[in-house]
């Protein structure tokens, strides 16, 4: 856990990043100290809720995937400690099937990497999520629409990959395959 030291700490808001990339966390992490925000660090969902369970924040921003829980597990967690809480999933892997789960978890919003701290900062403020933000005004190749229905399916199943095959009715290591394979372009 890495914390950024400012004077006045306690008056600060406290910002908790949970990313398993240490440069990105670190970078962000000193963009919103200079933002006036107290932040905290942790590479994992386990780290990640030991640090709020220690010293609850008043915003949090999640990867979406990382090595153990993602984001999506970490989020009805946090808000469990402070229902209050500001949660924002920030991803490199976006699709609008996992942006509507967050969002029905409790996450005041969505964004996908990369994401400067002010886009961090507007997105933890903003009042609502702006989903049509996510959607293409160009229609999505059929790829791209198989795509996004094996992430809601699985995104359904809560990441099992198993019972995810047998509801699209593949084998498990079709769908391992597809899934190891980078998000189709739109």
């Amino acid at each position: 856990m890495i914390e950024e030291q400012v004077p006045e700490a306690e008056e600060q808001p406290h910002l908790l990043l949970v990313d398993d990339d240490p440069t990105f966390t670190r970078v962000l992490a000193r963009a919103m100290g200079r933002r006036g925000l107290r932040v905290s660090v942790a590479g994992s969902a386990d780290e990640g809720l030991a640090v709020a369970t220690a010293d609850l924040p008043d915003y949090a921003v999640l990867d979406l995937k990382m090595e153990g829980d993602s984001g999506l597990v970490l989020l009805p967690r946090l808000l469990e400690l402070d229902p209050e809480m500001r949660v924002l999933i920030l991803t490199g892997y976006s699709s609008i099937a996992t942006a509507v789960e967050a969002i029905k978890r409790g996450a005041c919003n969505y964004m996908c990497k990369p994401a400067d701290a002010d886009d961090v900062l507007a997105a933890l403020m903003s009042d609502h999520a702006d989903l049509d933000s996510l959607v293409p005004e160009n229609p999505m190749s059929v790829d791209r629409l198989q795509w996004e229905h094996i992430q809601r399916v699985l995104a359904e199943h809560d990441n099992n990959i198993s019972a995810t095959a047998r509801a699209l009715g593949m084998h498990r290591r079709t769908l391992q395959r597809k899934l190891q394979k980078r998000p189709v372009r739109r």
